[in-house]
């Protein structure tokens, strides 16, 4: 059994002892502390929104999280099967202190989590988590007479306004989506995208649309994380029948990708540089992703006059770099698309229509546009350390030997050789570097891996 609690959130797997798992006594315990520390900062707002994904374990967990919330005097709306970008469009619209999205995301079935979001409908910062983690250890909350219990109340209409907000949005072209006539094939893993996907691609005037795994049942269909090696069923439907492109999203609906017509994969890297392709195209401004995503997006930006710039991993922090930077676009390389028109958090809905929109104008087909794109491949390797060795002296070492080299600091040691990069990443729970590199090869992206593991080796076995 495991037990995560981050900065933004608390995440685990179903069952097992207290404090090994995400039990119910840890459900009620991480809820408590998260209601406590909005009451704290917002004494005057008593909202917060509820959602969640299909996963199996998200009833019983919402009906915790909800009888919890109530228990402080707080007042809950509950979307119930939704998106997490739903809920984070609902909560500045609903003037809500915060939210909390029950999903585990990309995580297997086993897992499930409590995303926590502030008025803004945005992730809790860094501090924030630290203060509601402490209050969590401190047990440090105090629950109201039954005078004063929070109500309870449900809405299932925010789907359908988040997507009427998407339709809105002037790089929405429903028109131009229509007259193409997309036959397109939809994979959503048996969870809420079964349900919001095809909303959406009805609304953009998608007639032909095939369902693959969209019951939101909890029961995946397939590893929900939207990789390659995970999309057999839907490269197999694409082989046997024609379809101008597939689509496929994780369980919470913030991650997407694309396939193509022939059953090849667009990219889960590459449907960040596709969206922030057009949208550089008719707004000039700069991008955001982080140090471990493609190239690619850097290529795009400055080719249309615009500036990229690299946070560090993780999306609370590439959206406070899109803030600083004035960023019109942004994201993460695993399928994430954040739009700050609309909102600031991973959306796969809205990156659908954006994405179908430039599909639409260019009378391509998807293959034929990913071929424009610059051609990267990101090679992903780990090396493993003994507990005893300094991690951050490896970090530090490799730094000073390539000093010469273009080097960002601010997640671990990224450097740049020409076009090509290496980005070294320690683990924040066992002696790991991971190691990401990008070629415009991948023999080209596993030899340089190869070469930082032997630097090292060389090094560790130097000490």
């Amino acid at each position: 059994m495991t037990l995560i609690k981050s900065i933004s959130g608390i995440r685990g797997t179903i069952g097992g002892k207290v404090g090994e798992g995400l039990t119910p006594l840890d459900v009620v315990k991480f809820t408590a502390a998260y209601g406590t520390w909005l009451k704290r900062n917002n004494p005057t707002n008593q909202l917060i929104v509820l959602g969640r994904d299909a996963r199996l374990s998200g009833d019983m967990v919402s009906k915790l999280v909800a009888g919890t919330l109530q228990s402080l005097g707080l007042n809950v709306l509950d979307l119930g099967l939704s998106t997490t970008p739903t809920v984070e469009v609902a909560v500045p619209e609903e003037k809500a202190a915060g939210g909390i999205i029950l999903t585990a995301s990309h995580n297997p079935i086993q897992w499930n989590a409590l995303k926590l979001l502030n008025a803004k409908g945005e992730f809790i910062s860094g501090q924030d988590g630290e203060d509601m983690l402490k209050i969590a250890d401190d047990e440090d909350f105090d629950f109201v007479d039954v005078k004063k219990l929070g109500s309870y109340k449900t809405d299932d209409t925010w789907l359908q306004k988040h997507i009427d907000m998407i339709l809105k949005l002037p790089l929405v072209d429903v028109e131009a989506i229509k007259n193409r006539n997309f036959k397109v094939i939809v994979d959503a893993v048996n969870s809420t995208g079964g349900i919001a996907v095809p909303m959406m691609l009805n609304a953009l005037g998608v007639t032909q649309i095939t369902k693959l795994h969209c019951e939101p049942t909890g029961h995946f269909a397939h590893n929900p994380e939207p990789l390659p090696e995970n999309l057999t069923d839907i490269t197999k439907a694409i082989e046997k029948e024609k379809f101008d492109l597939g689509i496929v999203v994780d369980p919470d609906v913030d991650r997407l990708c694309f396939m193509c017509e022939d059953g090849s994969p667009f990219g889960e890297e590459y449907t960040l540089v596709a969206v922030a392709d057009y949208i550089l195209q008719n707004v000039k401004g700069n991008s955001v992703s982080n140090l471990s995503s493609t190239r690619a997006l850097r290529d795009v930006t400055e080719k249309s006059g615009g500036k990229y710039y690299a946070s560090a991993v993780g999306e609370v922090n590439v959206v406070t770099l899109m803030k600083s930077s004035k960023a019109v676009i942004g994201g993460e390389g695993n399928g994430g698309i954040i739009y700050p028109e609309l909102h600031y958090g991973r959306d796969a809905l809205v990156g659908i229509a954006l994405f179908l929109t430039h599909l639409a104008k260019s009378g391509k087909k998807i293959s034929v546009m990913r071929k424009g794109f610059p051609e990267y491949y990101i090679s992903k390797n780990k090396i493993e350390l003994t507990a005893d060795i300094d991690v951050d002296g490896v970090l530090d070492a490799m730094k000073k030997k390539y000093t010469k080299n273009p080097i960002n600091a601010i997640d671990g040691v990224k450097i740049e050789f020409d076009k090509e990069w290496v980005h070294l990443r320690k683990s924040n729970t066992e002696p790991i570097i991971r190691i990401y590199s990008e070629s415009d090869s991948i023999t080209k992206a596993d030899n340089l891996a190869k070469k930082l593991i032997s630097d090292i080796k060389e090094f560790v076995a130097g000490k």
